[in-house]
């Protein structure tokens, strides 16, 4: 049976929460297969309003098995929290299941991640300081701690004495930060692995064998494809690959059961934290109105983003390092709020045009877009629920950046709520 890929295409916030929500109850399984609680998806229902920041947005769904993969990194506090949360609201978590592979973020990697943003003054990243990076440098360096590891206590207690060799040298010598004894760690965390229990498994088997019995299951990527580490806009990225193809590697399934790959992108742009953003409205008015009416603050920060016209470059490039076969518009509401409205191009970088994303750092960071300007709508779409009712401007605006990504749009969401939503092509 079909695999379906949902990725982030641009810098992250794209509203992939909401979509996930709305064809969540075609699939079987969904799975988050990278990031850790250093992204937050927001689901808006008639009944709920809920942040998630680790558990799939499927969880809402009773008929759902909601999969944390091998690809992520969590942090157990806060994902027992979020478990709390969600059974205060009445949504069972009974059928969560995370991989026994997947690797723990540790007290001392959040103290790491903030001090090493601190030490980096203005050059800093923009982290979200919750350890993800140090993480998975440590999964990396093969020194990590995976979920499997808490339970068995020797192993464990055996694993974390050896991290902390180099990590309170690090603390104590580098930045002037308080260490951690074994036994400080072994109490929080034993307790945390006393309730994950019965929910860590071998999702990859549990996968393996959901996709031999024709259960249709939805992968689910946090952050975005310019925050990829090894597609975005490096060293400005999150600390994982977050394009289509982690999904692969974050979960174990075979690349032969994907049929789909839905990238979600915004009808405007935004981004959170550091880094280079061509189409950002520094100067431009509409950067702020964009944000009120869009009500553009992080869920996991509370940041206020950077807000900028659609980089049909960065779509055009998100089609083809993913692969994508569908785009998901969001929020297209929010730009009957402008006059006008700017899609950009093509990138001007020192006298040089790129009409795809440029590899040189440098011409990433001078890039300066090439606009075209198209008319305003200025109408409430909020109730419209199929193309054919969409102003003539608002259907012009959707056409004209479908063309210009090279993949056709099948979702354009009106609103933040499920209903709001406008299908096609499907």
């Amino acid at each position: 049976m079909p695999a379906s890929i949902l990725v982030g295409a641009q810098w992250g916030d794209e509203g992939k929460g909401k979509i996930t929500d709305l064809i969540s109850d075609k699939f079987t399984y969904v799975v988050r297969y990278q990031g850790g609680n250093n992204a937050g998806h927001t689901v808006i229902t008639p009944k709920y309003k809920l942040a998630l920041h680790l558990i799939p947005s499927g969880i809402m769904y009773p008929t759902i098995t909601p999969v944390i993969g091998n690809g992520c990194v969590i942090d157990p506090k806060v994902l027992l929290g979020e478990m709390d949360t969600l059974e205060g609201e009445g949504i069972s978590c009974e059928r969560l299941k995370v991989s026994g592979n997947a690797h723990i973020i540790m007290p001392y990697h959040r103290d790491l991640d903030g001090a090493n943003e601190r030490r980096l003054g203005n050059n800093l990243i923009g982290t979200t300081r919750r350890g993800i990076g140090p993480a998975y440098q440590d999964k990396d360096s093969r020194m990590g701690l995976r979920m499997q590891d808490m339970l068995d206590k020797g192993i464990f207690r055996d694993k974390v004495e050896a991290a902390l060799q180099e990590k309170n040298d690090i603390l104590s010598k580098v930045y002037g930060l308080p260490t951690y004894t074994v036994d400080q760690i072994c109490d929080e965390y034993f307790q945390y692995a006393d309730r994950l229990a019965p929910y860590i498994v071998d999702t990859t088997t549990l996968l393996h064998e959901a996709d031999a019995a024709g259960a249709n299951i939805l992968f689910e990527g946090a952050q975005g494809t310019m925050l990829d580490v090894d597609f975005g806009t490096y060293p400005f990225v999150t600390s994982s690959n977050c394009t289509a193809g982690g999904a692969i590697t974050g979960s174990g399934v075979s690349m032969r059961s994907i049929t789909e790959i839905l990238g979600i992108m915004k009808a405007y742009i935004t981004r959170v934290g550091s880094g280079p953003f061509p189409t950002e409205c520094i100067d431009d008015p509409a950067g702020d109105l964009l944000c009120e009416v869009g009500h553009e603050y992080g869920v996991t920060t509370g940041r206020k983003r950077r807000c900028g016209w659609f980089d049909g470059v960065v779509a055009k490039y998100a089609v083809q390092v993913n692969g994508l076969t569908d785009i998901a518009l969001t929020k297209l509401d929010v730009l009957s709020a402008v006059d006008t409205v700017k899609v950009c191009v093509a990138y001007d970088c020192d006298g040089t045009v790129y009409r795809t994303v440029p590899q040189n750092q440098t011409a990433m960071h001078h890039a300066k877009p090439i606009y075209e300007e198209l008319p305003g709508w200025k109408q409430d779409i909020t109730m419209c629920r199929s193309f054919s009712e969409l102003p003539r401007e608002a259907k012009d605006y959707v056409e004209f950046i479908e063309d210009l990504a090279g993949a056709p749009i099948s979702i354009i969401a009106v609103g933040a709520s499920r209903e709001q939503t406008i299908i096609r092509h499907r």
